[in-house]
């Protein structure tokens, strides 16, 4: 993260009274929207110290779907600047409806995922990532670092140098990340079986991207908060609680 900076993403997330939300806020111990932890549920076979710990890395995001990843503000640009951009933005585009999702693994994580590529959906990612990088703050030497720590390829290296990510345009892939990295085979189909349970309901059903989020995280200590959403198609819906908690 940029030295005392806050970061801003554009993210899908679910509407607070969708049962998505609800079930993934119980699921990750965080409501983006509101702000606030709860209580994890319990599992059996699972205690609560290592439901926390599987959970910790998409808690700190809180529940969403990628467009543009976090990035800090170029000097000259201020979050009012930034917010009526993305306002203008969203207002000249329709809502998507991804036709089924699955739970999935990627890279030893869990994640809901569309069981089919959506061309719509691939087209705002790309869009977003592009149409907002003037915006962007360029990233510094540790966290490009950071970044190629897992390895990279010659295409992702240049997508990081570019973009400032490297898994943007056609290395991206839309996911609603549900859990860390876990290694163990064994814990691993345990919890595949458990978020089988969990999100049952959403499996195999549509999901519908009816606004664009703007994240925010106030510094590298905080969780991301929602601080407005937009309507697709136009209109603002403000989250009162994430401007106090941030």
């Amino acid at each position: 993260m940029s030295e005392g900076r806050a970061r801003y993403a554009l993210y899908y997330a679910p509407r607070p009274e969708e049962g998505l939300a609800t079930t993934a806020s119980q699921w990750l111990g965080w409501n983006p929207d509101g702000g606030w932890a709860r209580r994890l549920a319990l599992a059996s076979g699972f205690s609560g110290d290592r439901l926390a710990e599987i959970t910790a890395e998409p808690r700190r995001y809180g529940f969403h779907g990628t467009l543009k990843p976090p990035m800090a503000l170029v000097d000259g640009a201020s979050e009012t600047d930034f917010l009526t951009a993305v306002g203008a933005f969203a207002a000249a585009l329709k809502p998507i409806t991804v036709p089924s999702m699955v739970l999935a693994s990627l890279s030893g994580f869990f994640a809901l995922v569309p069981e089919a590529r959506s061309s719509e959906l691939h087209d705002l990612a790309d869009r977003c990532v592009v149409e907002f990088d003037e915006f962007r703050r360029p990233a510094g030497e540790a966290e490009l670092a950071r970044r190629r720590a897992s390895g990279l390829s010659p295409r992702q290296e240049q997508l990081l140098m570019r973009w400032g990510y490297p898994y943007v345009l056609e290395e991206w892939r839309f996911h609603l990340t549900l859990t860390g990295r876990i290694a163990d085979q064994a814990e691993r189909d345990a919890v595949q079986t458990l978020l089988g349970q969990r999100f049952a309901a959403y499996a195999q059903q549509p999901l519908r991207v009816h606004d664009l989020c703007v994240f925010r995280q106030s510094s590298a200590e905080r969780p991301f908060t929602v601080l407005a959403r937009f309507r697709l198609g136009g209109g603002r819906r403000v989250s009162a609680e994430a401007w106090r908690a941030s």
